[in-house]
């Protein structure tokens, strides 16, 4: 926690080159894209990075505190509620594929491409 305060800009951990998708759903890594039905999506850095976080642990359970860690670099104890606020932003640029990302009540979220 104390190195995460002192550097907050350290490097994270980053998928290369990866793709994922469901139906008309692709994500690029290495180019940084999402595509919806053939049309880019516009996203924020962070809402890509959680996206690609979650899409990479297809079907797990991830709990808000994961995803702080490992998407914003960050360690915090206290309210979590931000992961909340990026899912809902992610989810309205999603379209139609926006139910692709599951709540897990009580823990957190999950991509499951099996919704569509």
């Amino acid at each position: 926690r104390v190195e995460a305060v002192r550097n907050p800009a350290l490097p994270k951990e980053k998928v290369k080159g990866k793709s994922y998708g469901c139906g008309g759903l692709a994500i690029a890594t290495a180019s940084h894209t999402v595509k919806i039905d053939g049309e880019e999506a516009d996203l924020t850095p962070k809402e890509f990075d959680l996206l690609v976080f979650l899409a990479g642990n297809n079907g797990i359970s991830l709990s808000r505190e994961k995803m702080l860690q490992m998407v914003w670099n960050y360690d915090y104890t206290g309210e979590d509620r931000t992961v909340d606020t990026h899912v809902k932003m992610l989810r309205s640029h999603l379209g139609r594929y926006r139910d692709n990302i599951v709540t897990v009540w009580g823990v957190g979220y999950k991509f499951s491409p099996e919704v569509n």
